[in-house]
């Protein structure tokens, strides 16, 4: 094994992971206010990437600036939280959990046959939002084989991170000092006692889909900057569903935690040379197929720990 990089590819792993925690916390967030798993994030996530591109681009859109657009493009993510739980999920209150999860998969293929009808299927070049051409160089405090550990990290990749800790540091604030954010708690613990005391559930729903919409725009955009932006963006919410499970469905911090790991386990498992532990075939197989790595590491947690790191076990009586 290449120890020499290890630490290039666990840091670059882990601030990968700052966009899936992200993205893993709208999706608990919808669950924890509604008890809905919303398997159509990627799709509100592609779409609010899509408005931002559209808004902004010179050629093909309206030619904003780019703050503008962000921001028109979260008012569309906005909107369609809230017309997905108006018409499409409110009806169905009452009714078994499998039509509600059969709703969201028809609306993921529903929303994603949109986007191709809107706007092609052709890549785009997202907007440059961070400088791609001078990395961060940070020389690690050891060497290895007498030669300095240095480590480059590409300025999007840095960026994206610190700004999607601070999208859960505000939504983290909003949950603990806001009077909304104190009624969606309070609804995601009981619907029925949360609306015995006046709280509006079917407006927390609304709210919840809203901010999961905001939250979907922002990932996406984060990744875009980095991957560019195709019809191919959604399926990067394959990696926030194993995140979600291993930190634990109802669980916000667990959620970021889970995220995280999936990033450093992926960055681990990109590492070249790391044959030391499966075999030099085994090894190249497993690098050829890292999209698989977060469904392995959440079927071992699930073996032990099925409610997740963080996540809460109930007993109910019958």
């Amino acid at each position: 094994m290449n120890w020499q990089l290890l630490p290039q590819f666990a840091v670059t792993g882990f601030l990968n992971g700052g966009p899936i925690a992200l993205i893993a916390l709208g999706i608990v967030l919808i669950f924890k206010s509604s008890e809905i798993f919303n398997f159509a994030q990627g799709q509100m996530l592609l779409i609010g990437t899509m408005a931002t591109w559209w808004f902004w681009s010179p050629d093909a859109g309206l030619g904003l600036p780019l703050w503008v657009a962000i921001i028109c493009a979260m008012m569309v993510s906005v909107l369609l939280g809230l017309l997905i739980e108006r018409l499409a999920l409110r009806p169905l209150t009452g009714q078994p959990l499998l039509s509600i999860i059969l709703m969201t998969l028809a609306l993921a293929q529903f929303l994603q046959g949109v986007t191709i009808l809107v706007f092609g299927t052709v890549q785009r070049n997202f907007p440059v939002i961070f400088d791609v051409t001078n990395p961060y160089q940070i020389t690690l405090p050891f060497t290895y084989n007498d030669n300095p550990m240095i480590l480059v990290l590409r300025q999007n990749l840095v960026w994206s991170f610190l700004v999607a800790m601070l999208c859960v540091t505000l939504l983290w604030l909003f949950f603990q000092y806001t009077t909304t954010g104190l009624a969606m708690r309070a609804t995601a613990e009981d619907h029925e006692t949360a609306q015995s005391v006046g709280i509006r559930i079917n407006r927390v729903f609304g709210i919840s889909w809203a901010i999961a919409g905001i939250i979907a725009a922002v990932g996406g955009i984060l990744i875009a900057t980095a991957s560019g932006l195709d019809l191919s963006l959604s399926i990067v919410v394959l990696a926030a569903f194993p995140a979600v499970l291993l930190g634990g469905l109802e669980s916000i911090p667990g959620a970021v935690v889970g995220g995280l790991i999936i990033g450093l386990a992926q960055g681990l498992v990109a590492l070249p040379n790391n044959d030391f532990i499966f075999g030099p075939e085994a090894a190249q197989a497993v690098r050829n197929s890292a999209a698989i790595i977060p469904y392995i590491i959440l079927l071992i947690v699930l073996l032990f720990r099925p409610d997740g790191l963080f996540g809460q076990k109930r007993i109910e009586r019958i």
